[in-house]
């Protein structure tokens, strides 16, 4: 894998130096020539009229500024509730975390000494400008400027200080719909990683749904409580297939819920052409089925689909992303409590098979390179043909262990098949 993202880096060098000096000059995208995301292309050329691609880091608005905002933002409570959660993700995984205003200005950050004295470098602590005027082309300024998560990496980003960094961004919206800030999680470019965006967007529905809990409370204390805005989606796709909103269950067909499933797996989302090759793949079928599907999902969830470009916009909690945040934090423990089964059993969809393969090579992987006992034993119950999970267990569990029996009992069955 390190070696696809140092040939990728190369890639985006090589287009960094061809493209930004004539991108500087020309003011505007030539067409049909460099061959980078148009989100990114266009960025470059936003921000080459207010940003030096030479710059050495963000420029850092007054600490004593920063302090009051962040004492008085509504992101500072349900935060700060996450703050363990935040440290042992970034501390586990290699990452800096960080949280801006709806300006881009950062207000907290957290992450192990070493990371976070490299984000320090470029100013990626409270008070630096991260907005698109300010440090152009990165992911905190997309996500602000589109209201999408989005990741940066390497070379993508306008400033060269930038280059060896990969950076996952969601923003974080009010009940009522506004930007607050944007969730950032950020790390070397060689420790790029497609869980971590899964893992942005799993936080940032928490925090939302935080959110709106302290809005209820506040609204709550009053003569006259308003309803709150409606309660997020709970997504059930390992070994089973539910979405429920509010205790209701969603009456959705199974191709909606391979929609929902895949918009909650990859949340920065899909053009219609990739989200139609990964529902159908080469079966023939009518744009307007195709449409039609989406827009029972989008009544469904109050409208929770992004029109342009396919996303979910409204939270959804869902079990598989909980498994994918929960590996790529190192907690095999969380992660084998949630995998109950395979992704969607019955969808042969290529998006979802693929999906599918993904995690549960990631959980029997987990589940193989652990050294308790109890990873391979739970793992092994639900696989009683993987004879190498059996085996694991059984060099694991101590000589005297009585479930060795039961690991040898499962080995011979394996064996036997």
């Amino acid at each position: 894998m390190r070696s696809d993202l140092r040939q990728r880096r190369a890639a985006l060098e090589s287009e960094w130096a061809r493209w930004v000096p004539e991108l500087r000059e020309a003011r505007r995208v030539l067409e049909g020539e460099a061959p980078l995301r148009r989100e990114v292309a266009d960025s470059w050329v936003r921000s080459l009229h207010t940003v030096d691609p030479g710059a050495a880091s963000a420029p850092v608005t007054d600490g004593g500024e920063v302090r009051p905002r962040w004492a008085d933002s509504p992101l500072r409570r349900p935060v700060v509730d996450l703050a363990d959660e935040l440290n042992s993700i970034a501390d586990d995984a290699g990452f800096v975390a960080g949280v801006t205003d709806e300006s881009g200005t950062l207000l907290w950050t957290c992450g192990g000494r070493v990371m976070r004295r490299r984000a320090e470098r470029v100013n990626f602590a409270p008070g630096g400008r991260w907005d698109e005027q300010a440090m152009g082309t990165n992911a905190l300024s997309l996500a602000l400027r589109t209201g999408r998560p989005s990741a940066v990496f390497s070379a993508e980003h306008l400033v060269a200080a930038l280059h060896g960094w990969a950076c996952y961004c969601a923003p974080i919206h009010a009940p009522d719909g506004r930007i607050l800030g944007v969730l950032d999680l950020s790390t070397t470019w060689d420790r790029s990683h497609p869980l971590a965006m899964s893992t942005v967007r799993t936080l940032v529905s928490t925090i939302e749904t935080r959110l709106r809990a302290d809005l209820g409370d506040h609204r709550g204390s009053g003569p006259a409580a308003v309803p709150g805005p409606p309660a997020g989606v709970r997504l059930t796709c390992l070994g089973a297939e539910e979405a429920v909103r509010g205790g209701a269950r969603l009456r959705l067909r199974p191709r909606q819920l391979e929609i929902l499933t895949l918009l909650a797996l990859e949340p920065a989302g899909f053009t219609s052409e990739r989200l139609r090759d990964a529902l159908y793949g080469e079966r023939p079928v009518t744009a307007s089925t195709f449409k039609a599907e989406v827009s029972h999902l989008r009544r469904a969830l109050g409208g929770g689909v992004a029109t342009r470009r396919y996303a979910l916009t409204t939270p959804v909690e869902c079990d598989a992303v909980e498994v994918l945040r929960a590996l790529a934090a190192g907690d095999t423990d969380g992660a084998l409590a949630r995998y109950r089964g395979p992704l969607l059993p019955q969808s042969e969809a290529p998006g979802i098979e693929a999906w599918r393969e993904h995690l549960e090579v990631a959980v029997r992987e987990a589940a193989l390179a652990s050294p308790v006992p109890d990873h391979a034993l739970v793992y092994g119950e639900r696989v009683p043909h993987d004879a190498e999970i059996h085996e694991h267990a059984l060099r694991v569990l101590p000589a005297d262990d009585p479930r060795r029996a039961l690991a040898a009992g499962r080995l011979s069955t394996a064996l036997r098949d």
